[in-house]
């Protein structure tokens, strides 16, 4: 039988963390779809996302479902930009974007050069490429969307949510480091608590929301790092694109992503109390409480996500149901298929 804590192991060595991406990205992009008349619904199908997740403000995807998803929809739309952007993108714009830079020395050249390229070629918003003294600002002009009035947050958030994601995830490739900007600005109220701390772990900093226009900045030390990858590597780094952006590692950074790393090798052995995680953490348990409803969750929010996550990775797996709900702590196999039911819609026999 195949091992599932194996099969994780692996996914994870190879950067696919398992952890999910808030439901929000794909509603946002679905919303601004349908107002240019364009049904993206055989693209959730293919991704196996179910309207019960996608009517649930706490599911979170699974990165192979986001990219699946952004694969069908550029497939439907035959527009790398999924009809999102000012004009269509033709498919196979990006890997010959990708093709012009792999041969730069550095992050500086890279960033040069595409500020010269970019003005030529058709995105979402006009990309910029500001540099300073400081370092240099990465953002998209917003005010040209042509959607105007209540809708156009909207749209600058779609803008927002994948390219500044993408771009980030893409420099660190090319480095092979895990950049840390110095400022990520996003052009929205910000979301709910729970979304804000997936945010922060995505980029890796806290984000500033309410800005004009989406924008990541890197720090001018940053420019000098040398690009790592050659036509190889870009190769194949194509070949698994967009999961493989998608999947860069997400920063795992304060008190929440800490607390989790407790649940989680509780999967492994005997499932850790609160006074437990607060003990590991050197806090109270009214502290540790206090201080991840402040980073809007909860310990019951993430044990519940955990489960979820080893659940998924099992099914995936080819692990049995009886087996995976011995190991998750289930009472009885019918427990655990209720709890996936309420997850994700699904039984595990459908998810399957």
């Amino acid at each position: 039988m195949t091992d599932p804590t194996g099969a994780l192991k692996r996914r994870e060595e190879a950067g696919m963390a398992v952890r999910m991406v808030p439901v929000g990205f794909v509603q946002r992009a679905l919303h601004a779809s349908a107002r240019r008349g364009t049904d993206l619904d055989p693209a959730l199908v293919a991704a196996g996302i179910t309207a019960h997740e996608l009517d649930n403000p706490d599911t979170r995807l699974t990165v192979d479902q986001v990219a699946r998803f952004m694969l069908g929809a550029a497939e439907i739309t035959d527009d790398e930009l999924m009809g999102l952007g000012l004009a269509p993108v033709p498919r196979g714009t990006f890997a010959l974007l990708s093709h012009a830079i792999i041969h730069c020395p550095d992050l500086d050249t890279t960033l040069h050069r595409l500020a010269g390229f970019l003005p030529a070629l058709p995105s979402s918003a006009p990309v910029r490429i500001d540099f300073h003294g400081a370092g240099v600002r990465f953002w998209f002009d917003t005010s040209v969307l042509p959607v105007a009035g209540a809708d156009a947050w909207e749209d600058a958030s779609v803008v927002a949510d994948f390219g500044l994601l993408l771009a980030h995830r893409f420099a660190a490739w090319l480095t092979g480091r895990r950049l840390e900007p110095s400022s990520v600005e996003l052009p929205y109220t910000a979301p709910a608590p729970v979304d804000v701390v997936a945010y922060h772990h995505m980029f890796g900093i806290p984000i500033t929301f309410g800005s004009r226009d989406p924008a990541i900045t890197f720090a001018a030390a940053d420019l000098a790092s040398p690009v790592v990858q050659d036509e190889d590597s870009l190769r194949d780094f194509l070949r698994d694109s967009p999961g493989r952006l998608l999947s860069r590692r997400d920063y795992d950074t304060g008190l929440t992503a800490r607390a989790r790393r407790i649940v989680e090798l509780g999967i492994r052995g005997t499932q850790p109390t609160a006074s437990d995680v607060a003990a590991a953490l050197a806090v109270s348990e009214p502290q540790l409480r206090r201080m991840l409803r402040q980073e809007g969750t909860s310990l019951g929010r993430l044990r519940e996500s955990v489960l979820q996550e080893y659940a998924v990775a099992g099914l995936d797996a080819g692990e049995s149901v009886d087996v995976i709900s011995a190991r998750l702590g289930f009472s009885e196999p019918s427990a655990f298929r209720r709890a996936f039911k309420r997850w994700t819609g699904r039984t595990p026999g459908e998810f399957r």
